[in-house]
């Protein structure tokens, strides 16, 4: 009987069918995990646990409170310390890891002797689990056999073996930044490298031509024609940055602590090691509320980055 329906479709309705057939378990699979998880996540940041909450039955036993999660959210001051913490932290990761992948991408585009095998091992690091590479980093950092407070040592400077990277306020978070360009950096560099091998050679030959030097050739043609890969981990980026959790979890969980205004915070807590907070004190309404909060706010940094560095273009 199916056969015979789907013999009577146009071979447009036909194709269409077929498709969504061929698509429907990957369908299936993202509404239950990502679609379902969206609206029941909005769901809940109108709700609140409460003294009476069934423990046991705790995402159908929440009391419904309105709006009182967004209004408390606009009130907590770590929130927007967190929000701080996070904004320090891209704007000392996306410039840093943007250079280090164009540098990258551009020694390898020469076609230096083994740049098979340097593509290789700059891109492997990022195919490892971030907790494995902030545990890995966290060992380094170590002010007590850690190698790079060693080398410190060896050079006549104690202060990293005192305090450690990781244990001073004015270091943790550049220390956390470091790891992660190392490990991110051989992906930014495969998009520049495919980006640079895209331009037209005969537009450096006219630059030559023209009696260009290699930085004006570097930055008059290839900065410019790879705006758009730019643009792209400058978004990304900021996104990352405002969901960042694991490389703090594994490397300073939000320590060490810093007196602001009279009031003691954590230095390395970004917003989504502050999420995560939330929702391991079972604040889940809370955390749903943060969650669509971080969600606005991605879009609208996003939005601006765009318009940004297209205006510029």
């Amino acid at each position: 009987m199916m056969e015979k329906l789907v013999s009577k479709m146009s071979p447009k309705w036909r194709d269409t069918t077929v498709a969504l057939v061929f698509l429907s378990p990957f369908l299936a699979v993202y509404a239950v995990f990502l679609v379902y998880p969206i609206f029941y996540s909005m769901y809940l940041s109108f709700r609140t646990v409460s003294v009476d909450t069934d423990m046991f039955n705790i995402f159908s036993d929440m009391r419904f409170t309105g709006l009182k999660n967004y209004i408390e959210l606009a009130k907590d001051y770590h929130f927007w310390w967190s929000l701080t913490v996070t904004f320090y932290y891209a704007i000392l990761y996306i410039p840093l890891l943007i250079f280090s992948s164009l540098v990258l991408a551009v020694l390898l585009n020469n076609h230096l002797k083994g740049h098979s095998f340097f593509r290789s091992a700059y891109f492997m690091p990022n195919v490892l689990d971030m907790f494995v590479v902030g545990t890995i980093w966290m060992f380094l950092y170590a002010p007590q056999g850690g190698v790079i407070s060693q080398i410190m040592n060896a050079l006549g400077i104690d202060f990293f073996s005192r305090e450690g990277i990781l244990g001073s306020p004015r270091t943790a978070m550049l220390g956390v930044v470091v790891a992660l360009v190392l490990k991110n950096s051989g992906f930014g560099m495969i998009l520049f490298l495919a980006a640079i091998q895209n331009i037209s050679r005969s537009v450096y030959e006219a630059a030559d031509i023209d009696g260009a030097s290699n930085w004006q050739k570097f930055t008059k043609i290839t900065i410019p024609l790879v705006r758009p890969i730019i643009l792209f981990m400058v978004v990304t980026g900021m996104i990352g940055a405002l969901n960042s959790f694991t490389e703090i979890y594994a490397m300073t969980s939000g320590k060490p602590n810093v007196v602001v205004f009279g009031k003691t915070m954590e230095a390395t807590r970004v917003a989504g090691y502050y999420l995560f907070r939330q929702w391991d004190r079972m604040n889940y309404g809370y955390a749903a509320a943060m969650s669509y909060a971080l969600l606005f706010i991605t879009l609208a940094v996003s939005y601006v980055n765009a318009k940004i560095l297209k205006s510029s273009h």
